[in-house]
């Protein structure tokens, strides 16, 4: 069997054995892009779901919060700003004027965006119009967060001081994946700090699934607590991609009823993954792309490329599909390169804390409240547009992958002492990585391709494409 593997950059050409399965990690059917997508979230907004429409929440006056998902979801096309178009346009018609609206990109603990680069988000006009009412969260701006107190099961929950003291709060996603994304997550990750993110981003905490999802279920806690603590009402508008240019549903109305319309939705795109294949396979084996949400107008690093994606976006099936003490094999340059000014923490982790352990629950308890608190570090995200630091911890926690996982071999790494730092083996080709896959499980050992969703473009550093 031949295929073409994704390969950093590019695609490296590959023998596979002629009963190897063949498994997409990809959506059972695709979605077509919207016809007029203005004319689409106009229908939204006039129809929303569980909740009045946008006119009917405020008074004349009001103090109104817009805030939209940051480049780190891969929408890359017009959809936030034609969505704020139109909330500006309700909005006006209620009598609440555009000098009493502000605009908050909401970056989390992801790095704050430069005006060029939020202009790529939601268009120049608005970056203009907002020049000083449109800012990025700070998660450690004391002066603009406000904790709410913690929930029943004892989560924290920390917000912008925008969303408690505005009069209503909108918020516009511009994509998912998977179940990963929207709902609650939305402000309680969003517009929070590490003081509310620790609770559910942990090595097993995560999750993509449509359904009983652990960690939207801890959000969904947070989103009733913040609910019943602000005097303001919430609104939300979310977004399905046909592509990371093309949206192809949009939904408004309140966050219970739009994530039930987007998870409706998913469910026809995304069957439950252990329903993949009713056989479960000794080795699993899938190319890494040169690409990851955190390197958006950066660059990948061996962080990012053999941890992050390697095992956490791209491994999520090798659980549904591989035998427990499979061996993973990953294709990938995994080059040298480090991006020290966006993502300052991360070779600070990759020599300091993965050189002693790789244990996720190790690294949580030892070294996440080092990084968190870390003050230099920590300036460079308020100031210089760095990743906060206590991200470089967070992105270790896909590790977690290897309980399941009994040998990782990485195939084409330019410098093979970067994997090794890890433990993984590595080999010069495909086909030297499923000669020592033979080895280890035998010549009958059996095989699962999986094939992974094809990267979105590259952005590079002024945000084109």
């Amino acid at each position: 069997m031949r295929v073409e593997i994704p390969y950093g950059p590019g695609e490296v050409t590959a023998e596979l054995p002629e009963d190897a399965a063949v498994i997409a990690n990809e959506p059972a059917e695709t979605m077509e892009p919207l016809a007029d997508p203005d004319a689409a979230a106009r229908r939204a907004l006039d129809s929303p779901i569980d909740s009045p429409a946008l006119p009917e929440l405020v008074r004349p006056g009001a103090r109104v919060t817009i805030a939209f998902d940051d480049a780190t979801v891969a929408s890359y096309g017009p959809v936030r700003g034609i969505v704020i178009g139109h909330v500006l346009a309700d909005l006006k018609r209620a009598g609440v004027p555009a000098d009493r609206v502000r605009l908050i990109c909401a970056n989390a603990l992801h790095r704050k965006f430069r005006p060029a680069e939020l202009a790529r988000l939601i268009g120049q006009d608005l970056v203009s119009a907002f020049d000083g009412r449109l800012t990025c969260h700070d998660a450690e701006d004391p002066e603009n967060l406000v904790h709410l107190g913690r929930t029943p099961q004892g989560y924290d929950v920390e917000t912008h001081r925008a969303v408690v003291e505005s009069d209503l709060t909108i918020y516009v996603n511009a994509g998912h994946n998977r179940g990963f994304s929207g709902g609650w997550k939305s402000i309680c990750v969003g517009l929070s700090t590490y003081r509310s993110i620790r609770h559910h981003h942990t090595p097993d905490g995560m999750s993509m699934s449509l359904h009983n999802n652990r960690m939207h279920a801890m959000l969904d806690e947070m989103g009733r607590h913040l609910e019943a603590n602000i005097g303001g009402r919430i609104f939300k508008v979310d977004t399905l991609l046909a592509d990371p240019w093309r949206p192809a549903r949009l939904f408004a109305g309140s966050v219970w009823g739009t994530r039930r319309a987007v998870i409706e939705a998913l469910e026809a795109l995304y069957p439950p993954r252990r329903g993949l294949s009713a056989e479960r396979f000794d080795v699993a084996l899938y190319g890494v792309p040169d690409w990851s949400p955190y390197a958006i107008f950066s660059k990948m690093n061996p962080l990012l490329t053999l941890i992050s994606s390697g095992l956490g976006y791209l491994g999520g099936l090798v659980q549904a599909v591989g035998k427990p003490g499979c061996t993973l094999i990953m294709v990938t340059p995994c080059p040298n390169q480090w991006d020290r000014a966006r993502h300052p923490a991360y070779p600070i982790v990759w020599e300091e804390v993965l050189s002693s352990t790789r244990d996720p629950d190790a690294i949580a308890r030892d070294h996440a409240e080092r990084f968190a608190t870390a003050p230099d570090l920590i300036e460079l995200y308020r100031r210089d547009y760095a990743f906060h630091p206590v991200h470089a911890i967070l992105a270790t926690y896909p590790l977690a992958r290897l309980r399941h996982v009994g040998r990782v071999i990485v195939a084409g790494a330019v410098d093979p002492s970067l994997p090794r730092r890890l433990g993984f083996e590595t080999t010069a080709t495909v086909e030297a990585a499923l000669a020592l896959a033979r080895e280890i499980h035998g010549p009958g050992f059996r095989l699962a391709y999986i094939r992974q969703p094809k990267p979105p473009l590259r952005l590079d550093g002024d945000g084109s494409a």
